[in-house]
């Protein structure tokens, strides 16, 4: 038995010395099989993870020939970044004569379990995944590699995990748009980030913090805050431009925030860019959609999808080991608009 493929029936079989109708009968609790039997042949199959074809079952009662499937996962569908990414995935793959089967995690641990689940039974080639924000064990993803399943991940990469990646270049995004805010003269800059258990905010938040110290400028704590959304950003920005000494410019971790913060301060009476200046990131539609018009560092989310897919089909066609761990980061640049100086 290779225990770097998927267990089959046939295995299962071979190894307890029984027909493939018995496993089979036995995986489906058939009265015609002794329960001590579908009990010894089940338990064997739960120890070598073994769950049915059903894409395989399908196409031999269908008489279809198999097609080559990617699965993707995709923290949300309704972020412009991430459908960026799955264009380029789907390109990428079109152009190989592979298909995709997309799901959303919608950014919860347990529903991302049950895809990478349900994605292995349905024995896709390999697996695309950007992590959900709640995702803080890895079982689920280092599984799939012991069981020989490629994996790449994309945007929000698991470090727990030995796995390929494609990432953009989020510190050198971050330090070149503070870097701009400063030169244009703004020196009270605030912060709205992610999670820091994601790598991506880490890297955000250091490119903002070193872009400030290399001025000798100090990131200033009553400026900083955990968001990453519209409606949180409208919530919490009227407390901070009350302040007696208020900021005169904001990086945000997305282009959504961004938007937030500056309809905000126009409600409150303030001047974009003359009073305040705003930095998103991403470079989604709703950057030109604004008004002003919104600064931001533009991800190509496009390129990161074509990477992630060439990887991923590189490895399941072994022009690159499926043992190797690529490494590949997309450059960021940034798209200077109406909301700053």
């Amino acid at each position: 038995m290779d225990v770097n493929s998927p267990i089959t029936m046939k295995d299962i079989a071979r190894e307890l010395g029984v027909s493939v109708a018995t496993v089979s009968r036995a995986l489906k609790d058939s009265p015609r099989i002794s329960p001590a039997q579908r009990l010894r042949i089940k338990e064997f199959a739960k120890e070598h993870h073994f769950t049915p074809n059903y894409v395989a079952e399908t196409l031999r009662n269908s008489r279809v020939k198999p097609q080559k499937i990617i699965g993707v996962i995709i923290p949300q569908f309704a972020h412009f970044y991430f459908s960026s990414i799955l264009s380029g995935i789907e390109q990428e793959a079109s152009a190989h004569g592979y298909s995709i089967m997309v799901a959303q995690s919608d950014e919860q641990y347990d529903r991302e379990v049950r895809i990478c689940k349900s994605f292995y039974e349905h024995k896709v080639c390999g697996i695309i995944v950007s992590q959900a924000k709640d995702t803080q064990k890895y079982d689920h993803f280092q599984q799939l590699i012991d069981l020989g399943v490629p994996l790449v991940f994309y945007d929000r990469i698991c470090t727990g995990v030995n796995a390929s990646r494609v990432v953009v270049d989020d510190y050198m995004g971050a330090f070149n748009a503070v870097t701009h805010l400063i030169n244009s003269g703004c020196r009270r800059i605030a912060y709205y980030g992610s999670s820091m258990t994601l790598e991506i905010s880490k890297n955000r938040y250091n490119g903002y913090r070193d872009a400030l110290l290399r001025q000798d400028l100090q990131p200033r704590a009553e400026w900083m805050r955990f968001c990453d959304n519209r409606a949180d950003a409208e919530a919490i920005t009227p407390a901070i431009l009350e302040q007696e000494v208020i900021p005169d410019a904001f990086f945000a971790v997305n282009d959504d925030t961004a938007i937030g913060i500056l309809y905000t301060a126009k409600r409150m009476g303030y001047r974009v860019p003359e009073d305040i200046s705003i930095c998103g990131f991403t470079n989604g539609q709703r950057a030109v959609a604004c008004d002003p018009m919104l600064t931001t560092v533009e991800q190509r989310g496009v390129n990161v999808g074509e990477e992630a897919a060439n990887i991923l089909i590189s490895q399941v066609e072994g022009t690159l080991p499926r043992n190797h761990v690529e490494k590949r980061v997309v450059r960021t640049r940034l798209i200077i608009r109406g909301t700053t100086r």
